[in-house]
């Protein structure tokens, strides 16, 4: 397998994607804050600091449009969708966040909905973390992708 962020070098490198066509690009990914009941409840409406599930999924779509100002060979793209959802799951309990981008060009958007899930992750504990320190951010994956070379993947269940 070769790795395209490297030349035959070994040097790190921008990958040149000026020969490749503009595709249509979707991914999808996703990850999860997990937390006491008590601290879901605050992030569900109780928290002094005011909307946390407003504020992370602004975060996580601000995070999306800064990544590659974030990761040093990621090229930077219009962006023509960022979708983030957090919804709360007594069952974990926790936050779950799902990010969703869209772009029209020639290099894929995994980065992009990986960095507005990590990002809106991050918010959520930082506006939670006055109520609990030990919340754990887990889970953070690519759960599917679609356009370009490499055609679609779904992350195996």
């Amino acid at each position: 397998m070769t790795l395209t962020h490297f030349d035959a070098a070994g040097q790190a490198h921008m990958v040149d994607i000026s020969a490749k066509s503009e595709t249509a690009r979707e991914a999808v990914a996703t990850g999860c804050v997990i937390m006491t009941p008590e601290t879901l409840s605050l992030a569900q409406g109780g928290a002094a600091k005011g909307d946390v599930l407003g504020v992370a999924r602004l975060a996580g779509i601000m995070g999306a449009k800064r990544t590659a100002d974030l990761i040093p060979l990621c090229h930077p793209l219009a962006l023509a969708k960022v979708a983030v959802d957090l919804v709360a799951d007594p069952d974990l309990p926790g936050i779950r966040v799902t990010a969703t981008v869209r772009t029209t060009g020639r290099t894929g958007v995994e980065m992009e909905a990986l960095t507005a899930v990590t990002t809106a992750c991050l918010t959520v504990y930082d506006m939670l973390k006055a109520a609990q320190k030990s919340m754990e951010i887990q889970d953070i994956r690519l759960l599917r992708k679609d356009g370009g070379k490499s055609g679609p993947y779904e992350a195996p269940r």
